[in-house]
């Protein structure tokens, strides 16, 4: 399967994308903290990025969803700072303390193109929300370098279905995290109250766009939507109720992540729900939730 980015640069959509989304950065409404700073002058907001992208990292990830990873690796690039930023995030040093460097357009495209000769299935961008058109700039690039791997936007969910729009044939894979459905404690963890609703519209957006998720022969995901849900301690997410809406709103056929792996890091202990790991008994709970809710096809089971 060809990925879908190479028409939109063939037919000249992809250009249209790049101006588009570099006209956003003067006054900044790319995610839902609508920060309204002008990027372009390097000027910051929430998300403490100016015009250029910051990476921490990228190399070949074994540590993915089983789809993603196959036998040669996810390639994956880490981007600093985020625009969800929970107090328990597990990457704390990157997404809050910024941990990482600017990267030219050229040097994120040599990235891309670094992953695929190293054998990468896709190119998976994690925490890209606040960097589109950073990534579309260099994406440019790297498909004239002979980029040819699908491309994952790894989110935590927050995202705007006007700036996913601009992403519609561009983004092969959609991997999004469905984090919390109560406005609550997404408001106390995350000053996010708004996070529950921007996340269902989300993860309906990226679904009209790619579909359930392809698998081919060699167990390689192709295109389609991978949800992610973290399990919290107390039941804090709400995974009952996220798995329902996944099922009858999305596609009971959509492929879920269920993670076991929460520990309180970061600020995580300021939150007393929040302050220890969850039990294996609260684990298979959720996914027996997940099950109840028609949920089949989930990613390869490990209680940690």
């Amino acid at each position: 399967m060809v990925p879908v980015y190479i028409k939109a640069y063939e037919t000249g959509v992809l250009d249209e994308r790049i101006s588009y989304a570099q006209e956003q950065l003067a006054d900044c409404y790319m995610c839902p903290r609508r920060c309204g700073v002008n990027r372009l002058n390097a000027n910051k907001g929430i998300c403490k990025t100016g015009l250029k992208a910051m990476v921490s990292s990228y190399h070949s990830h074994y540590g993915e969803e089983s789809p993603l990873v196959g036998k040669r690796g996810s390639g994956t690039i880490f981007f600093t700072n985020c625009n969800l930023l929970c107090d328990f995030c597990q990457n704390f040093d990157i997404s809050h303390e910024g941990r990482g460097n600017e990267v030219s357009d050229e040097e994120l495209a040599l990235m891309m193109l670094q992953l695929q000769r190293g054998g990468c299935h896709n190119i998976n961008f994690v925490t890209p929300t606040h960097v589109i058109p950073q990534i579309l700039l260099a994406l440019k690039q790297a498909v004239i370098g002979g980029l040819n791997v699908p491309l994952v936007y790894n989110s935590g969910g927050y995202d705007r279905v006007e700036t996913l729009e601009l992403l519609d044939g561009i983004v092969d894979i959609y991997m999004p995290d469905f984090k919390f459905w109560d406005s609550g404690i997404a408001a106390r963890t995350c000053d996010a109250v708004d996070y529950p609703e921007v996340a269902r519209l989300a993860l309906k957006e990226m679904h009209r766009q790619v579909g359930d998720l392809v698998i081919n022969k060699n167990g390689i995901a192709e295109r389609g939507l991978l949800v992610r849900h973290l399990v919290l301690p107390d039941e804090a997410a709400g995974t009952k109720e996220i798995m329902s809406f996944i099922s009858e709103e999305i596609s009971s056929q959509t492929y879920v992540n269920v993670m076991s792996q929460y520990y309180p890091c970061g600020k995580a202990y300021k939150h007393q729900e929040l302050s220890r790991r969850i039990t294996s008994e609260e684990y298979y709970q959720a996914l027996m939730n997940t099950k109840e809710a028609g949920i089949t096809r989930l990613d390869n089971l490990n209680f940690k």
